[in-house]
C-alpha cells in the first residue's frame, strides 16, 4: 500500500464507466486517494473538480485528474476502463481488434509506475483484453484480470428476484463463462434463501424453464438495450466495478465471478473467463469449481473456444 496507509486507486479513461466508477469507489469510501488519468486533459480535469467539489458529502478523499500518467505511480489498484467505444448493433467481440492496439500503448507505462498494483481489466470484451494484456503486461495473473460476469450476475439476481417477489440479496446465483453473448447462466447451483431455485417452480409455481430461458435471454441483451437507449452503460458497472476494488483494498476474500486466467477449471485451459473466484489483497485466488450439469459444462466449454477463436484473430 501507498506511504501512510493511504489507499491510492488509478482509474485509466475518464469517460461515462471511469467517472461512474469513480463516482461509486468515493461515495462507498473504497480508497482515500482516487485519481483519474485520460488523454484529454481539459475533460479529466473538469471530471475531478466535478467529484471534488462534492467532497463535503462523501468519506474523506483526495481527488486529482490528469493527461500525464506520473499521476498513476505508486497505486494500489489501476483499473482500465478506456477503449474504443461500443455503438448500438456491435457485439463486444466487435471491439477487440482496436482495444487490444489501444492496450500496447496503455498498459507499459503504467505498469513500469505501479509494477505492485492489482489490475483490474473493465474495458470490453474484457475476456479478450485481459489475455491480451497478460501477455503485453507479463504480470502475474492473480495480479491482473477482468471485472468479468460481476455485474451480468447482478442482472441475472435482480431479474429472479423481480420475477419471484423477493430481495435481491436474498438471491444467489452465477453468470459464468463470456462477459457476452456466450455467457451462461448457472442455475442447477442457484438459490433463493437457501432453496436450490431448480426447486422454486415445484414450491411457488414461478420461475419454470420458459421464465428462466427469458431471464437468460434478458441478461444477454441488457447491454444492448442500455446502449441502444443512452449510448453507454455505466452506472451499474461503476457500482460493479467498485464492488471488486472493496474486496481487494479490504482484503475480503470476497466470492465474486471475476474473469481471470483458467488452467484446469473442468478442462478449460489458458483463456481468461468468469468462474467464481476469491478475491482479495492478492488479488485473484481460487477458482471455485460450482457443481455443474452436462449442459453448462459443456456450454462452458464452448464459451471458451469463441473467446479463444478472436484470441487467435488477434495473433494471441
Amino acid at each position: 500500500m501507498t506511504a501512510r496507509g493511504v489507499n491510492k486507486l488509478a482509474i485509466i479513461g475518464a469517460g461515462a464507466v471511469g467517472s461512474s466508477l469513480a463516482y461509486a469507489a468515493l461515495i462507498r469510501g473504497v480508497a482515500r486517494h482516487v485519481v483519474l488519468y485520460d488523454v484529454n486533459g481539459a475533460k479529466v480535469r473538469a471530471e475531478a473538480l466535478d467529484l471534488a467539489h462534492g467532497s463535503q458529502f462523501m468519506p474523506q478523499a483526495r481527488i486529482e485528474g490528469s493527461d500525464d500518467p506520473e499521476i498513476t505511480r505508486g497505486s494500489d489498484v489501476v483499473v482500465i476502463t478506456a477503449g474504443a467505444k461500443q455503438n448500438p448493433g456491435e457485439t463486444r467481440m466487435d471491439l477487440a481488434e482496436a482495444t487490444v492496439g489501444l492496450m500496447r500503448k496503455v498498459i507499459p507505462p503504467l505498469v513500469e509506475r505501479s509494477p505492485d498494483a492489482i489490475f483490474l481489466m473493465v474495458t470490453n470484451p474484457v475476456d479478450v483484453t485481459t489475455y491480451a494484456v497478460l501477455k503485453i503486461s507479463g504480470l502475474p495473473s492473480n495480479q491482473l484480470f477482468g471485472s468479468g460476469t460481476v455485474l451480468d450476475s447482478s442482472r441475472l439476481r435482480f431479474l429472479v428476484a423481480e420475477a419471484c417477489g423477493v430481495a435481491v440479496r436474498n438471491v444467489h446465483a452465477y453468470i459464468c463463462g463470456e462477459h457476452g453473448d456466450s455467457e451462461i447462466p448457472i442455475w442447477s447451483s442457484a438459490s433463493i434463501g437457501g432453496v436450490p431455485l431448480l426447486q422454486w417452480e415445484k414450491q411457488t409455481g414461478k420461475l419454470g424453464e420458459s421464465a428462466r430461458d427469458d431471464i437468460a435471454d434478458r441478461v444477454v441483451n441488457a447491454a444492448y438495450e442500455v446502449i441502444a437507449g443512452k449510448g453507454a452503460t455505466n452506472y451499474a458497472i461503476g457500482l460493479a466495478g467498485s464492488q471488486i476494488i472493496e474486496a481487494i483494498l479490504r482484503d475480503e476474500h470476497r466470492v465474486l465471478p471475476i474473469s481471470s486466467l483458467l488452467d484446469g477449471w473442468y478442462g478449460i485451459h489458458d483463456v481468461c473467463m468468469s468462474v467464481p473466484t476469491v478475491v482479495d489483497h492478492n488479488g485473484a485466488g481460487q477458482h471455485l469449481r460450482l457443481p455443474l450439469q452436462d449442459g453448462e459444462l459443456g456450454a462452458m466449454h464452448d464459451s471458451a473456444q469463441i473467446i479463444r477463436g478472436t484470441l487467435r484473430n488477434l495473433g494471441f
